[in-house]
């Protein structure tokens, strides 16, 4: 049996994906082949020699200590596109509600309970909330992943005018994103040129705090902005002084910050709810299942964010996953280790990410025990697994 550590509660569709005759999941579990997680903070967890992999239900990863758990051979999964549907309609929201005071409106409606002749009254105090309609403004786009590009896709639908820049598109994305909508060389030209702009990136060192005081002045006069990325790539208080003095006519965030809260009507503050529907829960939990049961069972690794990606149909009687560094010479070695015992390799796969490589190895009939030892012997050996 398999054991699997449950960090979060996961949707119950979702470990139901798994085979019950082959895997157990527990929240106790001391010794776990996995690890599924959601917003669980792992950065001071000690993990077992047992640990093979860990799977995020969810497209964010900065709860897990990456280079830590790639530097012990463990594959951490995440689950992108799963709940991109969510936050793309959470975007469409986001437009909407910066686009008219419709929390302004809701809250003046609330504050009159109990009045009477209230249907009249609103009559009169409707027009301190209007707002405009999205159909024929510019949105920029930042980011045109599986969440950026249904977001662009979906904004032309409703008649805006789309740019989107991404300078690290996938061939997959472009072939999903809409012909209509717009190339932008640089940010700068969704600057300059967007009534609106949504971001779409994760944070890293190039793009934590890329809206600033400096890039925000870029902007148009009244610009719109909607984050249901990343807190950090936002400097708060860049925003705040720029909503204050009109600069930015709205701006909407996924992520509640102390400085945000209750400084002015025109700054919306969501309580992290991009993904939170039962739909997007449901879509992560049985894709992170999926993929740390593929890779126990069969050691193919799809989605990982700290090993490449590697599948290798498993055809033959035996295979050999090798994690190891990234170096030259890896190969031959490995050949050479099987060719002493006479091994010949049917099927093999070899993929590298950054400094680290994965190889599978199929061969035929079994693996004597002393060629496991010289496999594990070669320096540049992380972590062997034989299925």
């Amino acid at each position: 049996m398999y054991k699997v550590k449950l960090l979060n509660k996961i949707a119950k569709i979702g470990l139901n994906a798994a085979d019950p005759e082959k895997y157990v999941f527990s929240e106790n579990e001391e010794n776990p082949d996995a690890i599924l997680v959601r917003s669980a903070k792992m950065h001071d967890m000690e993990f077992p020699k047992s640990l093979l992999a860990i799977g995020r239900a969810g497209a964010g990863v900065n709860n897990i200590p990456l280079d830590r758990c790639a530097e012990n051979g463990i594959v951490v999964f995440n689950t992108p596109g799963a709940n991109a549907n969510g936050v793309k309609e959470l975007a469409i929201a986001a437009l909407l509600l910066a686009s008219r005071n419709i929390t302004g409106g809701i809250e003046w409606a609330k504050s009159h309970q109990g009045e009477i002749g209230v249907a009249a009254l609103a009559e009169k105090e409707k027009s301190k909330f209007a707002g405009n309609e999205i159909e024929g403004k510019s949105l920029g786009v930042i980011g045109l992943g599986a969440i950026g590009g249904l977001v662009a896709n979906a904004a032309k639908n409703l008649g805006m005018k789309v740019y989107g820049c991404d300078p690290y598109i996938t061939v997959e994305a472009a072939w999903g994103l809409s012909r209509s909508v717009e190339k932008a060389a640089t940010y700068e030209d969704i600057f300059k040129n967007c009534d609106y702009i949504t971001l779409h990136v994760p944070a890293t060192k190039d793009t934590t705090g890329m809206i600033n005081a400096e890039t925000i002045e870029k902007m148009k006069d009244g610009v719109k902005i909607i984050n249901l990325a990343r807190a950090e790539l936002v400097d708060s208080q860049a925003i705040i002084a720029a909503v204050k003095s009109g600069k930015i006519g709205a701006y909407v965030t996924d992520f509640i910050t102390d400085d945000l809260i209750g400084v002015d009507d025109r700054i919306i503050c969501i309580p992290h709810l991009g993904a939170s529907t039962e739909e997007s829960e449901d879509k992560c939990a049985v894709m992170a299942v999926n993929e740390i049961a593929e890779y126990l069972e069969n050691g193919n690794i799809k989605n990982s964010v700290n090993f490449p990606n590697a599948i290798l149909p498993h055809d033959a009687d035996s295979r050999i996953c090798i994690m190891h560094k990234n170096v030259a010479g890896v190969i031959s070695k490995i050949s050479l280790a099987l060719a002493s015992g006479n091994i010949n390799i049917e099927n093999m796969i070899n993929r590298s990410k950054g400094d680290y490589a994965y190889t599978i190895v199929e061969v035929i009939g079994g693996i004597p025990d002393e060629i496991k030892a010289k496999l594990s012997e070669l320096e540049e050996v992380i972590r062997l697994r034989f299925i």
